[in-house]
C-alpha cells in the first residue's frame, strides 16, 4: 500500500461503480483539470442511470426505465468496461481485477460500487416467481410487469423509505396490498415510532392493510414454483401473488476481499477527506471512497463513521473525493454537507435535513402529527440534530442553519403555526440490546479508528440476529 504522503500527480484513474457517484466523480475529475486516463467500471450494462425514478415513476408507469439515464454534464473522455463486475483489488500493485479476467491498473482510485438490496433466503421462498427487489433498471422492469398484470393482492416486507413508495405506487394502481412491519410503526428506523405513527395513518388512510410487529416466516409456492401465500409471524396467512423485499441494503465490497482496506457489509471506512482506511484505520494516498458504499467521519456527529444512502451525499461526496484525488493532502477538503433526503408517498412529501436517527427526542415545531402537514426537530442530549418536514419543504428554510450551528433542543422559533407549547417526546427508535464489542487498540496520532456501524436492516425473520451498537443507518427513499 502507498504510504498517505507519498503523491504525485496522477496519470490514470480508476473509477469502479458506474452509477451516480461514479459519473458525477468523473466529470468532476475532469472539471478538476485531470487529463490522463480515466477507466470507469460498472457491473450492469447500461449508462448510469438515475435511481429514484425506479420506485416512483417508472414502477407507476410515467417512464420506462431507459428513460431514467443521468443527464451528462459534460464529455468525460474516458473508458467504458460496462457489464462486468469488479473482481479483486490489488493496492501494492495498484490494480482492480475485473470478473472477466481483465485488470485496469490505477494511479489513483476510486471506490463508488455502492449498495444492493438484501435479498430474501432461497430457503424461505426467495427463489419463487413472483419474488421481487427493487434496486436497478432490470427490478424495476421485472416488477413493472408483475405489477401491470392485476395481481390480486401484492406483499410488501418492510415498511421504510423503499417499501413505503412501492406499496403507495401499488394503491395508486388500484391493487390491494399488505405491508409488514417488524417493529411498531412505517419508518421507524429512519424516523422513529413518534413521526413512523403518523405514517401508519398514511398507510391506512390509503387502504393498506399494513401487519405492524409482525415478521414473514415463509414464502409459499403452487405446484408450479409461483408464489401464492406468506406465512406470517402471528400465525396468519396473507394470499400474494407478488411479494416485494424492501429489506434494506447491503454494501457491493465483496470483491475487496483480501485488499488490506477496512471494509464489510456494512462500507467502506473513509477519512473526512475521503481517503479510503486500511484494516489499521490509517488513510491511504490513493484510494479514494464515495456514495453509498462510504462510511466517513462528520464533524456535527463525532465518534461515528455514517453511511448515507442519499442521491445529494452521493454528489457532494464525488465531487469532494475528485478534488482531493486531483491535489495534494494540503490542499484536501474535509467532506462535511448536513445530510439531506427526500421520499414522496401516499400523497405526502417528506423532506429531511440531519440524522433524525441519532435523536433520542422529537418535538413538533409546526403544524401537528394528527394533520397532513407539520415540522418535527429531533435532538440528541439537548442538541438539536435534525429536523424532518412533511408537506412542507419551504418551512425548512433556517432549520439547517440551527442543525449545523449545534443549536439548543428543543429550538424556541415563536413559529405563528407552532404549538402554544412545545413538548418534547422520546423519539421511539428501535434500540437493540447492548452486545460486547472488543474495543480497539490504540493507534498512532493522525490515524482513524473504524468504529462500528450497524449492518443494515435484518431480513423480517423470527429468528433473532445479533446487532452491534453504533450510529444508525439512515435509509432514504432514493437507495
Amino acid at each position: 500500500m502507498t504510504a498517505p504522503d507519498a503523491v504525485t500527480a496522477p496519470e490514470r484513474i480508476v473509477v469502479v461503480g458506474a452509477s451516480l457517484a461514479g459519473l458525477r466523480a468523473a466529470e468532476a475529475l475532469r472539471d478538476e483539470g485531470f487529463t490522463g486516463e480515466l477507466t470507469l467500471i460498472g457491473d450492469e450494462p447500461y449508462a448510469p442511470y438515475d435511481r429514484p425514478p425506479l420506485s416512483k415513476a417508472v414502477l407507476s408507469g410515467w417512464l420506462t426505465s431507459d428513460h431514467t439515464e443521468l443527464p451528462r454534464m459534460r464529455d468525460i473522455d474516458a473508458r467504458w468496461l460496462l457489464g462486468t463486475r469488479a473482481d479483486g483489488l490489488d493496492t501494492d500493485t495498484r490494480t482492480v481485477t475485473l470478473a472477466d479476467g481483465r485488470q485496469a491498473g490505477y494511479d489513483r482510485l476510486l471506490i463508488a460500487t455502492g449498495t444492493r438490496s438484501r435479498p430474501w433466503p432461497a430457503e424461505r421462498g426467495g427463489a419463487l416467481h413472483g419474488v421481487h427487489l427493487l434496486r436497478s433498471r432490470d427490478d424495476a422492469d421485472r416488477l413493472r410487469a408483475a405489477l401491470a398484470a392485476g395481481p390480486e393482492r401484492v406483499l410488501v416486507i418492510g415498511a421504510g423509505f423503499t417499501g413505503g413508495e412501492v406499496a403507495s405506487v401499488c394503491r395508486d394502481l388500484g391493487l390491494e396490498v399488505t405491508v409488514t412491519q417488524r417493529s411498531g410503526a412505517p419508518l421507524a428506523s429512519a424516523l422513529g415510532g413518534v413521526i413512523g405513527g403518523a405514517a401508519a395513518r398514511w398507510y391506512r388512510d390509503a387502504g393498506v392493510d399494513l401487519r405492524l410487529g409482525t415478521t414473514v416466516h415463509a414464502l409459499e409456492d403452487d405446484a408450479d414454483g409461483r408464489l401464492r401465500r406468506a406465512v406470517l409471524s402471528d400465525g396468519t396467512v396473507v394470499a400474494a401473488e407478488v411479494a416485494v423485499v424492501a429489506a434494506g441494503a447491503l454494501a457491493n465490497t465483496e470483491w475487496l476481499a483480501g485488499s488490506g482496506l477496512a471494509a464489510d457489509a456494512r462500507g467502506v471506512a473513509c477519512d473526512a477527506s475521503c481517503r479510503a482506511l486500511a484494516d489499521d484505520g490509517t488513510p491511504l494516498a490513493d484510494v479514494f471512497v464515495a456514495g453509498d458504499i462510504a462510511r466517513w467521519p462528520h464533524p456535527l456527529y463525532p465518534g461515528q463513521l455514517l453511511r448515507l444512502d442519499h442521491w445529494d451525499n452521493a454528489v457532494a461526496q464525488s465531487r469532494t473525493a475528485a478534488h482531493n484525488m486531483t491535489h495534494p493532502p494540503h490542499e484536501h477538503r474535509d467532506h462535511r454537507p448536513l445530510p439531506a433526503f427526500w421520499s414522496n408517498q401516499f400523497g405526502m412529501n417528506l423532506k429531511c435535513l440531519g440524522l433524525p436517527a441519532l435523536a433520542d427526542q422529537v418535538v413538533v415545531t409546526q403544524g401537528a402529527l394528527d394533520q397532513r402537514q407539520f415540522v418535527a426537530a429531533y435532538g440528541q442530549r439537548g442538541r438539536l440534530v435534525a429536523v424532518v418536514a412533511v408537506n412542507a419543504p419551504r418551512m425548512l428554510d433556517g432549520y439547517a442553519a440551527l442543525i449545523e450551528a449545534q443549536a439548543p433542543f428543543p429550538p424556541v422559533l415563536n413559529a405563528t403555526d407552532g404549538p402554544d407549547r412545545l413538548e418534547p417526546l422520546d423519539a421511539g427508535f428501535p434500540r437493540p440490546a447492548p452486545a460486547a464489542v472488543p474495543q480497539p487498540a490504540d493507534r498512532a496520532p493522525g490515524h482513524l479508528p473504524a468504529p462500528s456501524a450497524p449492518l443494515a436492516p435484518p431480513i423480517q425473520s423470527t429468528e433473532s440476529t445479533p446487532t452491534v451498537p453504533s450510529v444508525p443507518s439512515v435509509l432514504a427513499g432514493h437507495e
